[in-house]
């Protein structure tokens, strides 16, 4: 069997641990050559190293792949450029770009400060544009050389994001824009040969191993973990892949062996007085449509009773 991605060029940010980590050697066993952006801090975005990009990159070598390191930091205007740089000077191309980089700095929203708010979003939402930004501006000078282009961006959501969670303020706010971000980039980039989905994955990381919601979530019987993370990478992978380019502006769940298509905010129940409305009205309105309108969904994407 052909590999899926042979001779695409990828670039995955927070590639050296969890997630990324996953999808990088996954991409390689497909055939990509891989381009292994990560910083090296902790998992709350302090400190930097080599190692979690060099080591990733080891792997990949050692199962006969093509992989480079990238040490920049991916929400960094400059580093952004850096990453999309490399795939273009080491391997002459650029075809898919993953943008997963990220870090937590949980806290109850009273208890919550300025920074932990600005580093969290600028971190998963400004890599994501960053990113993003650069590869589409490479994909458009292609497109209007005449060159063929069969681009992809999957970007990293959350379940957080998408229902809530709580103690996430930041980082379910930051996972919600990407989740936007990816609908209306998609329609942007379409005329360029780009599709742009996302994935709102459940898998245990360094990321989510303290989360409640993951309690229990352990290894079945036959020794499957519905935690892994390798398991959200065949996702990504198909949709690095030229299978996939009839899908884009859609946001997957994913997690174990279940996908799912998360439908996004839609007009529920409804009414039209035709006319302006009194405040005092509304008393006899809004608890109506409420109750006729579906409850928001759990952690999971579930809505209870349905």
């Amino acid at each position: 069997m052909t590999a899926m991605c042979e001779g695409r060029v990828v670039i995955v940010t927070g590639g050296g641990r969890g997630l990324g980590r996953a999808h990088a050697l996954e991409f390689a066993r497909q055939g990509a050559a891989v381009v292994v952006n990560d910083l090296g801090g902790d998992v709350h975005g302090r400190g930097g190293s080599s190692e979690a990009a060099d080591s990733v990159v080891a792997e990949i070598r050692a199962l006969g792949g093509r992989a480079v390191a990238n040490y920049a930091d991916a929400a960094d205007p400059e580093g952004a450029r850096s990453v999309v740089q490399t795939a273009l000077s080491e391997f002459g191309r650029l075809d898919v770009l993953v943008n997963n980089a990220g870090i937590l700095r949980d806290r109850m929203l009273v208890n919550m400060d300025r920074p932990e708010w600005d580093e969290v979003v600028r971190v998963h939402l400004g890599s994501t544009f960053s990113c993003t930004r650069e590869a589409s501006a490479h994909w458009r000078a292609e497109a209007k050389a005449g060159r063929s282009v069969d681009a992809r961006v999957i970007n990293t959501s959350s379940p957080s994001g998408l229902y809530g969670n709580v103690g996430q303020a930041n980082y379910g706010a930051a996972k919600a824009g990407i989740a936007a971000f990816t609908v209306i980039a998609a329609t942007e980039l379409a005329r360029y040969g780009v599709t742009v989905n996302a994935i709102a994955p459940g898998a245990r990381t360094r990321m989510t191993e303290d989360l409640a919601v993951l309690d229990g979530a352990r290894a079945d019987g036959d020794g499957f973990d519905a935690m892994a993370p390798e398991n959200v990478s065949p996702l990504v992978v198909w949709l690095g892949g030229p299978h996939s380019a009839g899908v884009t502006g859609r946001v997957f769940n994913v997690w174990g062996g279940r996908i799912s298509v998360a439908e996004g905010w839609r007009a529920g129940p409804g009414v039209d007085k035709g006319a302006r409305w009194e405040v005092g009205e509304l008393t006899e309105v809004v608890p109506g449509l409420v109750e006729r309108a579906a409850p928001n969904a759990n952690m999971w994407g579930e809505v209870p009773g349905a």
